[in-house]
């Protein structure tokens, strides 16, 4: 039997995470994990290999996994490459003993498998409040998320973990931002307000909740921009839904170069994260439709993370290329 090795770290300081002791910023992207025909299976080995590709020749150096544990050989690709993890956790619709109970044999279970992966550099046991949806008034769901962050921590001491990704945190290594605006004029003023950290923790409402909570001190914490965009671009204008929506590819390239421009340009953020990689069913904002056919060419899509000229172009005849 043969396996393999790597030496890495990560952490975070202050507002910084970093790798091998050196300030990184994340360029990630969502990324549900499923395809047209085999659901939230992978075709075979060659199509995990194709997404973790992908998503390094669209010039993002890490993916965030959302709402599914993914196949451990996606991981595998993933430590070969060199494209950085966030995993998290499937989330439950209630908050229940039987749930909570579940839930955490499972992480566990998550937990045992695949910390061993390097590529993996953060674990996120909830998401939006999902299955505990009345954090700010009961005090067994604040205790439950706190517990999950610190029982995290404890089996796996050496990673960040985002406590509650959205908002919402009472316990996290990393504030997670789930921000839809699709004015990047307004993106600009709230990023860049005066006193910004105060802004974002106290009078800012990203759907509709409050950033932190309670006495939570939040002010060293990196700040992570880790869900935003999701302009959808289809042809099936009734049977798939987008945050916002974009007539054709030009247009497309230009809204993803204004909102990319504005949020690159927030010295608070630690990172990013766009949603999303691929269509998936009705959801049409990914940056590939389903079959994984890119709607603007890679090299664009490239330039928006920073690896080219930055200028969108207006010439599109068709609905992507291939790679």
């Amino acid at each position: 039997m043969r396996s393999y090795t790597a030496l890495r770290t990560i952490a975070v300081h202050r507002d910084q995470i970093l790798l091998n002791g050196r300030p990184i910023r994340l360029r990630m992207i969502l990324d549900q994990g499923y395809w047209p025909d085999t659901g939230i299976t992978a075709p075979d080995d060659a199509a995990l290999r194709r997404d973790v590709e992908l998503v390094l020749a669209m010039g993002f150096n890490a993916v965030r996994k959302h709402q599914k544990i993914e196949d451990p050989r996606y991981l595998y690709w993933a430590d070969h490459l060199g494209l950085l993890v966030w995993e998290e956790m499937p989330s439950a619709y209630r908050f229940t003993g039987r749930s909570v109970q579940a839930l955490i044999q499972e992480w566990i279970q998550v937990l045992t498998r695949d910390s061993s992966h390097p590529c993996i550099v953060a674990w996120v046991p909830f998401n939006e409040s999902w299955g505990v949806p009345n954090l700010p008034d009961n005090p067994s769901e604040r205790h439950y998320v706190t517990a999950l962050y610190h029982l995290t921590k404890t089996l796996d001491p050496n990673r960040p973990v985002v406590g509650n990704d959205g908002w919402e945190s009472v316990a996290t290594d990393i504030i997670g931002i789930h921000d839809y605006e699709v004015d990047p004029a307004r993106m600009l003023l709230r990023y860049q307000a005066p006193n910004v950290r105060n802004n974002l923790y106290e009078r800012e409402r990203f759907g509709g909740r409050e950033l932190v909570l309670g006495n939570f001190q939040s002010f060293d914490h990196p700040v992570v921009l880790s869900e935003f965009g999701g302009i959808a671009f289809s042809d099936d204008r009734r049977g798939t839904w987008g945050y916002s929506r974009s007539n054709d590819a030009g247009e497309l390239e230009r809204r993803l170069h204004a909102l990319f421009t504005v949020v690159r340009a927030q010295d608070i953020l630690a990172g990013y994260c766009y949603t999303q990689f691929a269509d998936t069913y009705q959801e049409a904002n990914g940056l590939l439709f389903a079959d994984r056919t890119p709607k603007l060419p890679i090299e664009r899509i490239a330039a928006l993370n920073g690896l080219g000229p930055p200028t969108p172009h207006d010439d599109h005849g068709h609905h992507g290329q291939e790679v």
